[in-house]
């Protein structure tokens, strides 16, 4: 073999090596600058975001429940002629003619359960017997029926206290914000009231239209 011939052969595998050992570095380089080329892109995962209820602060409209009870036209099917209230279990029960006919789930106050309210301010629900004395369109609670608290021992008893007996004990409603009732579940497991009995307002609305002025309330620790 020629001398020329031996050259030229070394300097094209020279050639060849050099050429492989590039383009070895280019896709090693590559690798590592552009790796959404070879790698699979992952979408990262957002939260979405949970925008509370507006709370509901308007009044509630009394203009129609004014005017059918003006009338007296709001009364309608089984007239309730008794209710029946256990404070402890807070459970209340209607009567009609020696049939129950509800029984319904309601909320106190902090103290609602700690014995006869003895005065103004002390978050106590009044226990014995009371009678409805008065329906009211509520524009803060929806409706109400006030019993006939304080009564003439609950006067005595407070006069030897030295102290104000408090008044306008109700049944009552819920907040413009719970009208729909969507909050009961929550209303219902806690006490939040000054001493009333806070029911839904579906059993509000089956009391409103039984239950009219005298009918008796025993209410029971």
């Amino acid at each position: 073999m020629k001398i020329g011939d031996k050259m030229m052969k070394k300097i094209f595998y020279y050639y060849k090596v050099l050429i492989l050992g590039i383009v070895g570095s280019f896709l090693m380089v590559s690798c590592s600058l552009f790796p959404e080329k070879i790698t699979k892109k992952v979408t990262p995962i957002t939260k979405k975001r949970v925008v509370p209820k507006k709370i509901d602060k308007t009044p509630y409209k009394t203009s129609e429940c004014i005017r059918e009870l003006s009338r007296g036209s709001e009364l309608s099917g089984v007239q309730i002629d008794k209710i029946v209230v256990h404070k402890g279990q807070r459970k209340m029960e209607t009567y009609a003619k020696g049939e129950l006919v509800y029984t319904f789930a309601f909320s106190l106050g902090k103290n609602g359960d700690k014995g006869h309210k003895l005065q103004q301010g002390d978050y106590r629900t009044p226990e014995g017997s009371y009678k409805i004395v008065r329906k009211k369109c509520d524009n803060r609670l929806y409706k109400s029926l006030a019993i006939s608290y304080p009564n003439n021992e609950d006067k005595k008893q407070a006069e030897k206290l030295g102290v104000n007996t408090g008044g306008y004990i109700t049944i009552h409603g819920q907040p413009k914000w719970n009208a729909d009732g969507h909050g009961d579940a929550f209303t219902l497991k806690n006490d939040w009231t000054e001493g009333c009995m806070a029911v839904p307002n579906s059993a509000m609305d089956k009391l409103w239209v039984a239950v009219k002025n005298g009918v008796k309330i025993d209410i029971y620790p």
